[in-house]
């Protein structure tokens, strides 16, 4: 198999039941399994319906377009502070239940400098722990703990998406419709991929346009959401 890619299922439409990958013919590979797949002995079966994506070297999911989130490990989240308790922030992620953020899974976190956030804070988070039956716990920093890009977002509009749209636009190359803003207009994006988006720029009417175009592009081939970029881009000159 070359670079560990199974090319007959990935990025094919799978259903509950199917085996893609067979882990006895892949030798002494590690294989990283994503949401929607279980392993059973040597076999992966899929648990949920969409398509399954592999991305290197290892990773392995189903990509269903979803309102629900099932939090993963690694993910990376927009959540709502809901409430603040002695160690830990109670953190809204649009999953079956709410998160746990611990006071000290911040950059250099000590019982000295606990940061505020008022119930409302939008932060960018990284899911650390997910286990079936128990909150997930998320953390304010990348896996060598230091703050990268996580943390509060500030001013900005937050709106709701599907779980597919997320990962479309967290997809590389860049998906059409960002590379089309991005080449007329100036503005801040973080996007988790539990199905929330931030915007932010310096004009109101550049964040309405561009959470517009972002909202109007899931259902679009790549000509038809540069055109839809370009129409948009046109009203406001």
């Amino acid at each position: 198999m070359e670079d560990n890619k199974p090319a007959s299922f990935v990025d094919q439409l799978v259903v509950p039941g199917d085996v893609v990958l067979d882990l006895s013919k892949m030798g002494n590979q590690t294989v990283k399994l994503g949401g929607g797949l279980h392993q059973d002995c040597d076999a992966i079966t899929v648990t949920k319906a969409g398509r399954l994506r592999f991305s290197k070297p290892n990773k392995y999911w189903v990509e269903s377009s979803q309102k629900r989130y099932v939090p993963c490990v690694e993910d990376t989240v927009l959540g709502i502070v809901v409430d603040s308790k002695a160690d830990n922030f109670l953190v809204d992620i649009k999953g079956p239940a709410l998160a746990f953020l611990p006071v000290l899974a911040f950059e250099g976190g000590t019982r000295r400098n606990i940061p505020k956030f008022e119930a409302g804070t939008l932060l960018y988070v990284r899911v650390v722990k997910a286990n079936t039956g128990m909150n997930p716990e998320l953390s304010c920093t990348d896996a060598s703990g230091k703050a990268a890009e996580f943390g509060p977002l500030k001013d900005g509009f937050m709106f709701e998406s599907s779980t597919g749209l997320s990962r479309m636009l967290l997809s590389s190359p860049t998906c059409p419709v960002l590379e089309a803003l991005g080449k007329k207009l100036s503005f801040e994006i973080a996007v988790g991929l539990n199905g929330r988006v931030w915007v932010n720029a310096s004009s109101p009417s550049t964040v309405i346009l561009v959470a517009n175009a972002i909202m109007n592009s899931e259902s679009l081939s790549v000509v038809q959401q540069k055109i839809m970029v370009d129409k948009l881009l046109q009203r406001i000159q």
